[in-house]
């Protein structure tokens, strides 16, 4: 399995659009993806110390190491950097489970077992990332329901993907639905990683859930040999 983190200051996003607005009508654009990174990381660290409500921008800000007002060159709002940052999370770890399931030579059980162990690797030892993506998302219905669902949704579609695949070749029960299993499967991880944030759970103990959860799972969809 890769090293590199999905989850790395690495991937470039664009500015928002009051940054856009701002740079047309001033003919500079002062935004940068590495400061926007850094804010990014800054409001993991906030929201999960503070929670979404109680945080503030002045606060963000404070712990990124730039000035209020460079926030909303970045992002509309508050709500706007929540929203942000979950969907550049979920957007790289689509792309890197994408990436997982492309991978060639391996069978449909291998496969499985590295798209699962990635997605919980990922968020081991990231205790506050982990709160914030399980904890804070729920504290706001609206934002859920607007801008998670689409995201959501291909998660799904892509791991339904595998699971039909899976079928084809045999490995999978023709009777499963490879969307349940899909829902199922999130739902099952996203369990894992909520109450392990909340319960300070040690470093490396999603790592080796994953194993388990595999098992359950493949026990439980794998066709009769």
């Amino acid at each position: 399995m890769r090293t590199e983190s999905p989850f790395s200051p690495s991937a470039k996003a664009a500015p928002s659009k009051g940054a856009k607005k701002k740079a047309a009508r001033t003919g500079t654009d002062r935004t940068s993806p590495d400061k926007r990174e850094r804010i990014l990381r800054a409001a993991v660290k906030v929201f999960a110390r503070k929670g979404f409500y109680a945080a503030r921008v002045s606060e963000i800000a404070k712990a990124a190491g730039v000035a209020d007002g460079t926030i909303y060159l970045y992002f509309e709002n508050k709500d706007d950097v929540l929203v942000k940052l979950f969907d550049d999370r979920l957007t790289r770890l689509i792309a890197a489970l994408e990436q997982e399931i492309r991978t060639e030579g391996l069978d449909f059980e291998q496969r499985f077992r590295r798209v699962v162990e990635l997605q919980l690797g990922l968020l081991d030892g990231r205790r506050e990332l982990a709160e914030v993506v399980t904890i804070n998302l729920r504290q706001s219905t609206r934002l859920l329901k607007q801008y998670a669902t689409p995201l959501f949704t291909k998660y799904i579609d892509v791991m339904a993907s595998l699971i039909a695949e899976g079928q084809r070749d045999g490995a999978v029960r023709a009777e499963v639905s490879p969307r349940i299993v899909a829902r199922s499967l999130w739902g099952a991880l996203d369990a894992l990683a909520l109450t392990w944030a909340i319960g300070g759970g040690e470093p490396g103990h999603l790592s080796k859930a994953g194993k388990q959860v595999g098992d359950v799972f493949l026990g439980g969809i794998a066709a009769p040999h």
